[in-house]
């Protein structure tokens, strides 16, 4: 290693990692830095710390330098990509990559490579993006890891729960292992882990980015969105994955802006709450909700009082639906190779096959009532405030029967899987502080393809607050 490769590492180390990923653009795009010094020293950090945080399933080394060298030879040559040219990436280890494996945490497929990139990934490589790694991930996207795979590690505290599926993502984002990440969600898989480890994410409207190349849970419950470390980050990356795609027909063709262009409200947002469905969750939750309550009327938001669609009600129907789905996308391998499979994927696939057609049916009914019912709230209030996870920072152990307890797993998803049965678009805001010092998120509902919105309000609570500055002693 070059003496200045090696000081830019050590400055990474003490200093540039904790940076948000338009810092860091803004840097490589006036040459201060160059991509391969910032991607190599990303890719040491990698080596110095997922030992312990385990967040990586794959490590791209020779791929991510290749890349970082060509944006740098194009910015030579005076071709800027855009705020995502030259800066580490990572994606959630159920995207497809052309140059590297993608098991989607199980056994059973973690050699298997496809032919192309997903969509995501491909439009990322055409941003200017550097992918350096396969984020680790539970099993198939549920609820679980696979016995035989490590789990990813919260950097705030190895005790403290890092949340499901793209746990990898939200840990190797808040660690400073990448500068953002794509991950997906299909009841709370993106939201949980941000508001575990202290970061931001969208699970933007369904549909609003491309499924194709992505390992399916629930075809019709997953999304697809960004994790980073500020609603702009976050705005970034989502306008570079999002939009229409012939390979995914279910995208939509509603027109994309660049998120991040404009940060400026141009109305102030009227915000609601149920103030009788918060009185359920744990008292860390309430008293975060409340601070959040507090901090948007002092900045001038009016809080009203809403009615939402009983919470509990829509994780039910979520619950039976989406095991149906995950019993359609593992059709070719269940029961076929059940021996590889881990015993809490396998419980989900059992059960789900034993729901008759007409009961479905009545679910898919019930889940349109839903649907209705939360969209007409949205008829008084701008935006919904919710927390991002139904219950608080919870511990390792206090997790270990998620996905066999199904009172535990329903009140983790009473907040987030609700909005998986409606496509609605969430950010998830860092909000608070647990006494342990381990983080809070809330999450901020929109309309339908109110992203643009969304990360309007998320940037305004982060001007007003400093959570999303804080970074995990390493």
């Amino acid at each position: 290693m070059t003496a200045r490769r090696s000081e830019v590492s050590a400055q990474l180390d003490d200093e540039i990692w904790k940076r948000e990923l338009t810092e860091v653009a803004s840097l490589i795009r006036t040459r201060q830095i160059s991509s391969a010094e910032l991607t190599h020293a990303t890719l040491h950090r990698i080596d110095k710390l997922d030992g312990g945080l385990k967040s990586h399933a794959f490590v791209m080394t020779d791929s991510a330098v290749e890349a970082a060298r060509a944006a740098d030879a194009e910015l030579a040559r005076g071709h800027w990509r855009g705020v995502l040219h030259g800066v580490p990436i990572g994606v959630k280890d159920l995207c497809y990559t052309a140059d590297a494996p993608t098991g989607a945490g199980t056994v059973i497929h973690r050699e298997f490579r496809s032919s192309y990139d997903a969509t995501v990934v491909a439009r990322l490589r055409a941003a200017g993006a550097v992918i350096t790694g396969k984020l680790a991930m539970t099993e198939g996207a549920y609820l679980a890891y696979h016995p035989s795979l490590p789990a990813p590690v919260n950097p705030w505290d190895p005790a403290t729960w890092a949340g499901v599926s793209s746990s990898g993502c939200a840990v190797a984002t808040a660690a400073g292992l990448c500068f953002g990440s794509i991950g997906s969600d299909t009841g709370g898989s993106i939201r949980f882990p941000t508001s575990m480890c202290g970061v931001t994410g969208i699970k933007p409207t369904w549909g609003r980015v491309s499924r194709h190349g992505i390992v399916e849970l629930a075809a019709s419950f997953d999304h697809v969105g960004p994790i980073a470390r500020s609603a702009v980050d976050a705005a970034v990356l989502l306008s570079a994955i999002a939009g229409f795609d012939v390979g995914d027909p279910t995208s939509s063709r509603t027109p994309v802006p660049d998120y991040a262009a404009d940060l400026a409200l141009s109305r102030v947002p009227r915000a609601g709450v149920d103030r009788s469905q918060l009185s359920g969750f744990d008292d860390d939750t309430t008293s975060m909700m409340a601070q959040v309550v507090s901090t948007l009327e002092g900045i001038g938001w009016p809080v009203v009082e809403v009615t939402l669609p009983a919470l509990d009600r829509m994780v039910d129907v979520f619950a039976t639906m989406r095991g149906v789905e995950t019993a359609i996308a593992h059709a070719e391998t269940y029961p076929a190779r059940a021996d590889e499979y881990g015993p809490v994927l396998r419980g989900l696939l059992d059960n789900a096959r034993k729901l008759s057609a007409v009961e479905y049916q009545g679910l898919i009914t019930r889940r349109q009532e839903c649907t209705e019912a939360l969209q007409r709230v949205f008829t008084d209030v701008d935006l919904v405030l919710l927390p991002s996870a139904g219950l608080a920072s919870p511990t390792v152990a206090g997790m270990r029967m998620l996905g066999v307890d199904s009172v535990l797993s329903a009140a983790l998803a009473g907040p987030t899987a609700p909005l998986n049965v409606t496509g609605n678009p969430a950010i998830c805001l860092p909000a608070g502080v647990t006494s342990r010092g381990t983080p809070l998120g809330v999450q901020f509902v929109g309309r339908h393809f109110a992203e643009q919105f969304l990360v309007q309000c998320g940037h305004a609570f982060q001007q007003a607050t400093r959570f999303h500055r804080r970074r995990p002693q390493l």
